[in-house]
């Protein structure tokens, strides 16, 4: 598939995925069925080991289990991504490889974070990248969490190697796409991964988002991306109006723990993060469950029973 195609197809609704734990492991039967429901619920494609998916502190084993539950489920229907993204590059290419093996569709690799690499760094991190993997590769740009920022003659060079099909920004600055868009080929796909402003910059041009809210809101946060893409621009807003409760809540708090306790009040999902990470304060719980209320329907979605799953129904 040429780049083009790829990123074509990398677009819309992408639920950037937790990571159900259960008793301090991991959830398999859990997964399946949420990775189960986002599909059946419309969304355009799953991230898989985020830092919406606790992906710094799995073990290799468990982040295999996790890259062939969604490639298996997925069946081709929609692209399976894995973030890949690590301070070290020797680690992030094994990790890449190792999601190439499994059947990624592509990679999802964060900029070196605490370090610091200057941005001649950040280009040879990719390059190096590149030269090990042919697996496709959409760089995210997080400057809240890695302390360096792509600047726009970093992205245009970036935009040069050959595997690079698009780029991710969490920063929720809206400007990015003006200011990177006129020094990118066609084929280079802008990408959001910050749900407040994440309407805001699909109109402004953006190809797709990266959702975190998406996890416990998957068929509206798929309404919300579809009508903007096809200019019902009315009606994406009114979805947006509907979330902007849930997408504060949210906030409050690291996002693993604020989805994952979210999904505890609407399903059979543990609310359990792994350490430095911990459980949301009572002032959060209270938001979350005030956002969820405003909803009123997706505690009612028929979502497939990890029950069935175990019973292997």
């Amino acid at each position: 598939m040429t780049r083009t195609a790829l990123q074509r197809r990398i677009g819309g609704a992408i639920t950037a995925l937790v990571t159900p734990f259960r008793d301090g492991a991991l959830d398999s039967v859990g997964l399946m069925a949420h990775v189960e429901w986002q599909l059946l619920s419309g969304i355009d494609g799953l991230l898989a080991c985020s830092l919406t998916g606790e992906g710094p502190v799995l073990d290799e084993a468990e982040r295999a289990r996790i890259i062939e539950i969604c490639v298996e489920l997925a069946e081709g229907r929609v692209p399976v991504i894995v973030a890949t993204g690590t301070n070290d590059t020797a680690t992030t290419i094994e990790e890449t490889l190792q999601a190439e093996k499994l059947g990624a569709d592509a990679a999802f690799v964060t900029l070196p974070y605490y370090s610091k690499p200057t941005q001649k760094g950040i280009v040879h991190h990719f390059e190096r990248l590149a030269e090990s993997t042919d697996l496709p590769l959409i760089i995210h740009n997080l400057p809240s969490h890695t302390a360096v920022d792509l600047t726009p003659m970093t992205v245009a060079r970036l935009a040069e190697i050959p595997t690079v099909i698009g780029i991710a920004d969490g920063s929720g600055d809206l400007a990015r796409i003006g200011a990177w868009r006129p020094s990118l080929p066609g084929w280079i796909g802008l990408y959001s991964t910050h749900d407040v402003t994440a309407l805001a910059f699909t109109i402004a041009g953006g190809c797709g988002s990266f959702s975190s809210a998406a996890n416990i809101v998957p068929r509206l946060f798929h309404s919300m991306q579809m009508s903007a893409e096809c200019e019902h621009l009315a009606a994406a807003r009114l979805i947006e109006d509907r979330l902007r409760l849930l997408f504060t809540a949210l906030a409050c708090e690291s996002a693993p723990a604020t989805v994952k306790h979210a999904l505890a009040l609407m399903k059979d999902m543990s609310p359990d993060v792994r350490l430095p990470l911990i459980g949301v304060e009572a002032e959060t719980d209270a938001a979350i469950q005030t956002a969820i209320a405003s909803l009123r329907l997706d505690c009612d979605h028929r979502a497939p029973a990890p029950l069935a799953f175990r019973l292997g129904l």
